[in-house]
Parts: structure tokens; C-alpha cells; sequence
């Protein structure tokens, strides 16, 4: 079974900036089957529609802000209909709204009204995870699987990104099957980490409050070239459900992203994708 392979935007967000157009013919040229939008890059919706549908792309998703959506959901819900995406998904969260802290709350209470309004257009709400949704709640469960719990899959998906479940400690394939038939769009990003490390989210371009930093080194790399078993990724995906990947490079070390992400593209040859 072959699934498509798309590209998260944010991995050439400054080819994007500069040239959206072009940026999206190469990544279709790559090989990539869609593309899954962060943000708009200066254009409006029917612009953005106009230029993949140009080259021959489709954006099945976008990350959006929780704020974002939470100021107009009205509005979310009908520019990314026009765009003509699948799914939008939570992205991240600010250390105000995460788990654990007060806020949190307000995305617990978010999530029905974001998800009955892009059902609406047709679209269907996921949640990213990054490594802060792995510590543990009140009942002892990972506020990750306490999100998940308290909403049908009518109304949350997930998007289980491989990395970040990986650093915070937990086998991704293993945590793919825990969410078959709940796992339509799955993040593939691999990574390199030596030793403790606590500048990760530096990487993604959140700076950190300044204080001494624990030695290691942390890189993000092309899919299959770091440390993820990414046959067992793609295998468990598979078994269980997933209908899109998507590759995503939050940074890179030593080379330009295009050629970065077109590696992953060749490396996900090899595994028949």
C-alpha cells in the first residue's frame, strides 16, 4: 500500500516567504505528493489555492495557531475550505496554555466549538504534539493520551509527530498502534541527540529563558538520517491506519533546506513511499 508523502511548509518557510510559487514547484518536482501550510506567507487563501493548484499540489493541511483559531474559528474554517484543506491542525502550544498550567483549560474548552466549525467546511481537527505533552496528570496518564480521552474522534484526530515522542522518552511505532484507526496524518522528522540537552525548542525558533544549559547536542536531520527506525515507523502507520505522511525538518545543520527535504523525499523511495 502506497501512502502519499507530503511536505510541512515550515522546513523551506523562508523559500516560501521569498517565493511561494516557486518554492512549491520545486517541492513538487521533489516528488511530494501535497504540502501542509504554516501560516499563509503574505498571500490570501485564493492565491495560495491558485499556486498549488498551478503546479499541481494540494495542501491536505495547515497548522494554525490555537489563538488563531480561537479569535475567529468562523474565519479559520473559511479561508482554509477555500485553500481546500482536510484537516487543520493545533500546532503547539505556549507555555501558558500547556498542560498542567491554568490555561489549559481554555484549550480543553476550545477544541468542540474549533471542531464543529471546521466540520462545517468539511474539515477535520487534529493535535501536534511536541515533548511538553508527556508529562503526567492528575489520573497518571500523559496529558498527550488525557487530551485524547476526553474527545471522540469526530472531533480530534491525531497528528503524532515521531520526533517529539521519541525525545520525550516513548517508541514511536508503539505509540502510532496505540492510536490505530485515530491516526490519519502522521509526522515523519528524524533527529540526532547526544547527551542532555536543553535547547530544542531553540531550534524551532522559541528562545528559551536564558540560564546554563546542560552539554549535548541536538540537530534535526533529514528522514533517515538520524536516529528514528523509520521502516518501523512507516510500518506501524500502515498497520494502522495512516492515509498521509508528512515530512517535516524544523531546522537545518549544514545544508540548505530544499536539499534537506529532498533527501527525505529520496530516503522515503527506498522504504516503496
Amino acid at each position: 500500500m502506497s501512502i502519499p508523502v507530503g511536505l510541512q511548509v515550515y522546513s523551506i518557510r523562508d523559500d516560501a516567504q521569498k517565493d511561494f510559487a516557486g518554492a512549491m514547484r520545486q517541492v513538487k518536482e521533489m516528488g511530494y505528493d501535497f504540502v501542509e501550510l504554516a501560516g499563509l506567507y503574505g498571500l490570501q487563501p485564493e492565491e495560495i489555492r491558485r499556486a498549488l493548484d498551478d503546479c499541481g499540489l494540494y495542501a491536505l493541511s495547515a497548522h494554525v495557531p490555537f489563538v488563531e483559531l480561537a479569535d475567529d474559528i468562523v474565519r479559520a474554517a473559511r479561508d482554509y475550505a477555500v485553500i481546500g484543506c482536510r484537516y487543520v491542525a493545533i500546532p503547539y502550544l505556549t507555555e501558558d496554555l500547556r498542560p498542567r498550567e491554568p490555561g489549559f483549560q481554555q484549550v480543553l474548552d476550545g477544541i468542540p466549538a474549533f471542531a464543529e466549525a471546521l466540520g462545517e467546511k468539511g474539515i477535520t481537527l487534529l493535535y501536534h504534539n511536541h515533548d511538553f505533552e508527556f508529562v503526567r496528570m492528575e489520573d497518571g496518564s500523559y496529558a498527550l493520551d488525557y487530551l485524547y480521552a476526553r474527545f471522540s474522534p469526530a472531533q480530534l484526530q491525531t497528528e503524532l509527530d515521531t520526533c517529539w515522542v521519541k525525545v520525550a522518552g516513548e517508541d514511536p511505532a508503539a505509540y502510532i498502534r496505540k492510536y490505530a484507526g485515530r491516526c490519519p496524518v502522521v509526522h515523519l522528522k528524524d533527529f540526532y541527540k547526544e547527551g542532555q540537552t536543553a535547547d530544542m525548542y531553540e531550534l524551532i525558533g522559541i528562545q528559551a529563558e536564558k540560564k546554563e544549559k546542560p552539554a549535548g547536542v541536538f540537530e534535526f536531520r533529514p528522514v533517515g538520517h538520524g536516529m528514528q527506525d523509520m521502516p518501523a515507523i512507516v510500518s506501524a502507520a500502515k498497520e494502522s491506519g495512516a492515509q498521509y505522511f508528512v515530512v517535516e525538518q524544523d531546522s537545518s545543520v549544514g545544508r540548505p533546506p530544499m536539499e534537506a527535504v529532498r533527501m527525505s523525499r529520496e530516503y522515503l523511495r527506498t522504504l516503496g513511499l
